[in-house]
């Protein structure tokens, strides 16, 4: 029931929250479940390939609904993480594989730069 909850929550959510972002929408509406319950879920989740884990160096991790390959774009401004949408990179793991000699089972890229907002803000 707390899993789906917070699945349901995530589902919701179309700009990459934080878990303190999921556990304060999910406290809203659910205020016996504990954030100790709420991060537990998200991590048990990504895990499992329901939801996505966005690493963000230097900041808290997102999560995200959409499974699909994509990339991310992190705004240096505002934090704002948002998806990229564009094919991806041709033989980019067998790539990394042939260069690294390591057998690659996961990535995540993460672009940084200004957002469209905050550039406009700034003029």
């Amino acid at each position: 029931m707390q899993r789906q909850i917070v699945l349901q929550t995530v589902l919701r959510m179309h700009d990459h929250p934080t878990a303190d972002t999921v556990y304060a929408a999910v406290a809203a509406e659910h205020p016996s479940i504990s954030k100790a319950t709420v991060y537990r879920n998200l991590n048990q989740l990504a895990s499992q390939g329901e939801i996505r884990r966005v690493p963000v160096p230097n900041g808290a991790d997102r999560y995200d609904f959409n499974l699909k390959e994509h990339y991310h774009v992190r705004c240096a401004h505002c934090g704002r993480v948002f998806d990229v949408y564009m094919p991806p990179l041709d033989n980019l793991i067998e790539r990394v594989e042939d260069a690294s000699g390591v057998e690659v089972q996961r990535y995540e890229i993460l672009f940084e730069g200004i957002c469209r907002d905050c550039k406009q803000q700034a003029v």
